[in-house]
């Protein structure tokens, strides 16, 4: 039976525009999905848009359009982000169409009908930028004595009558649910805070609002709309089929994994499981919460015009060399800095030096001096079987790293390969093999390509454009690139005629300021 693996990116809110941090997150899960299908996991990807709530309404308003013109607009230009970074998404969900409301609507009646919710007045402190509540404890004091969200969002007062789930009587379930499942979230920091946050107890959910109409209208009371994050979260299983729980649902919802930045995992490890377990669903299998990037040492803002944005980012650095920094530079987990030096160190010293010059001295001197043909190997000598038995064996602990969304331990993991074959071909040196023995330059060589054909495939999640041109220099098919195909049994046929090779990762410059005319 095939092993089926379901990753998600965040639904990013439409009044904004795209930036490295949606770049950050889109890009991880893109990695994870196309490690898993090489992997021979079937393998569900999903992205898409959260369209609904005051944010949109106000900005629709102050714009003169209705606020479905508006999610369109800005929907499309996170559709196109997927498309400029290469992303291998099998679907992409808006949460104003019809499959997502009726699956929100689905899910409110099943909490309803199980006792979960209940009609009552709120009244609390509101952060429209955030789209949360907050407690007085939890506010802060502008520079002028104004009232402000932990975020530094402006808060007002608002009392109105809400819909609220009995978040409360899931403590006991939750807490019991983590400690079964302590892989449920991730990095082990996050865990820590989701369930300290949850032993220090839970109070009632508002989930729906009546001062605006822009939203998902709750069944039975249309006066109601509902509330953010039991719209929003519904979204994973709309794209699944819910509320029909066979088909997708039931061949993806058990290895479904969320990936979301830290500022959300309050509202995808402590509400979204609670909402499932009350519709008697099952919670995830795992979320993790990823870090942010500052820019040059700073934190990234409008008002200091230093926000990246990642159309710009790759027509710089280039595709691939922007998916490549992002897994490469931090922990995943951690906060990172993005700056010039980092990304260029990482483009010229590792994609360049490295390994594009791992490739392109072996695929170059075969076509310099064996007119482009693969030469036949002999008998390997104890330096190619164990160089061959690394690249095989690579696998292994980049898998134990990709589950655990180590991308940065991942690659390192490749790269101690690919700075010992840099060191095995620097001692094997078929250079000077041509004059004093050409038959063991002919076994290097044919064992410098095996090596570039297995690094090639381990690196396609990561650097797919760059890593499957590589495997058409090697004249490798289209339909043997998996995982499966690595290792002897799948090796190079030598003898054979190889396309003719060029550079993949060439080395990055800051462009030359053009001097002004005398």
């Amino acid at each position: 039976m095939t092993k089926t693996f379901y990753i998600t990116t965040p639904i990013y809110y439409v009044n904004d525009k795209p930036h490295i941090g949606h770049a950050y997150t889109t890009i991880a899960c893109d990695v994870l999905a196309r490690f898993k299908r090489l992997d021979g996991y079937d393998v569900k990807f999903l992205t898409g848009t959260d369209e609904h709530g005051q944010k949109i309404a106000k900005a629709a308003q102050e714009q003169g359009i209705e606020p479905i013109a508006l999610c369109d607009r800005n929907s499309k230009t996170f559709r196109d982000l997927a498309g400029v970074l290469g992303i291998s998404n099998d679907d992409f969900i808006r949460t104003t169409e019809p499959r997502h409301i009726a699956a929100c609507q689905a899910l409110w009646l099943e909490l309803e009908k199980n006792g979960h919710i209940y009609l009552s007045k709120y009244a609390g402190w509101y952060a429209v930028r955030d789209e949360a509540f907050y407690d007085e404890g939890e506010l802060t004091k502008g520079a002028n004595g104004e009232k402000l969200a932990p975020t530094g969002a402006p808060v007002e007062w608002v009392e109105e009558e809400s819909y609220f789930f009995k978040l409360s009587a899931f403590q006991d379930r939750l807490l019991a649910f983590y400690d079964a499942t302590p892989s449920v979230i991730g990095p082990k920091s996050r865990f820590n805070e989701v369930r300290s946050f949850v032993k220090g107890g839970l109070r009632d959910l508002s989930i729906s609002r009546t001062t605006f109409s822009w939203g998902v209208p709750v069944p039975g009371n249309d006066k109601h709309v509902m509330y953010v994050w039991i719209d929003a979260l519904t979204n994973y299983i709309a794209a699944l089929g819910y509320p029909n729980t066979s088909g997708d649902y039931a061949t993806y919802w058990p290895s479904a994994m969320h990936m979301v930045g830290k500022d959300i995992i309050r509202f995808h490890c402590v509400y979204w499981p609670a909402f499932l377990m009350a519709a008697n669903l099952t919670p995830p299998t795992r979320v993790f919460a990823h870090g942010w990037w500052t820019v040059e040492g700073q934190k990234m803002s409008k008002s200091l015009g230093n926000v990246v944005d990642p159309n710009t980012m790759v027509g710089k650095y280039g595709l691939d060399q922007v998916r490549y920094f992002l897994m490469r530079e931090i922990p995943f987990g951690n906060d990172g800095d993005f700056s010039e030096a980092a990304i260029s160190g990482r483009i010229n010293g590792e994609l360049a030096n490295e390994l594009g010059n791992l490739a392109q001295r072996g695929l170059g001197f075969i076509s310099k001096n064996l007119g482009g043909v693969l030469p036949v190997p002999g008998a390997y000598s104890v330096e190619d079987n164990d160089m061959l038995k690394a690249c095989v064996d690579a696998l292994e602990p980049v898998r134990v790293a990709m589950d655990m969304q180590g991308f940065d331990k991942a690659l390192d993991a490749i790269w101690t390969v690919v700075r010992a074959a840099n060191g095995y071909v620097d001692k094997q040196a078929p250079w000077a093999l041509k004059k004093t023995d050409p038959a063991r330059m002919n076994t290097v060589l044919y064992v410098m390509a095996e090596i570039v054909r297995h690094l090639a495939i381990l690196m396609q999640p990561f650097v797919p454009t760059s890593a499957n041109k590589i495997l058409d220099q090697l004249g490798v098919a289209a339909d043997a690139r998996t995982f499966a195909h690595l290792g002897a049994a799948h090796a190079l046929k030598g003898g054979s005629p190889l396309p003719a090779p060029s550079p993949v990762f060439p080395r990055w410059a800051p462009p030359t300021p053009e001097k002004a005319a005398p």
